[in-house]
């Protein structure tokens, strides 16, 4: 049973991540490019601040995820990114336009409370 929950783990890490990746790519080329300010502020800590601590949570911490390197640490800006995005970016929206944020939000706190599983660099 152990192993069918690591298999399980694995899939949710890398499948996650991946397409998490896809939002931190394109943020990460922006900001190489010159655009400081690639998101909003919506925790009133500057555009840049914002802005860079939304690319670790969308580039840096996918990667070690996906990896399996200090998944659960990893998993943290995440988490508060996505709470970020789904109880103050979209707090007056329908539950339709924050759904995304808080299946990611779900989907990785899952994986900080259960750890990266045997198929990872941490093999936990």
């Amino acid at each position: 049973m152990k192993k069918n929950s690591d298999l399980g783990l694995l899939i949710l890490r890398v499948g996650l991540s991946a397409l998490l990746l896809t939002h931190g790519i394109p943020k990460l080329t922006a900001f190489i490019n010159g655009d400081m300010a690639i998101v909003g502020d919506p925790i009133k800590l500057g555009g840049l601040i914002s802005s860079i601590l939304a690319l670790i949570a969308e580039f840096i911490a996918p990667v070690l995820i996906i990896i399996g390197v200090k998944t659960r640490l990893a998993t943290i800006p995440v988490i508060i990114l996505m709470a970020v995005a789904a109880f103050l970016v979209h707090a007056g929206d329908p539950i339709a336009t924050k759904e995304k944020a808080l299946m990611y939000l779900i989907g990785f706190l899952a994986i900080g409370l259960m750890g990266a599983g045997r198929f990872s660099v941490d093999k936990k």
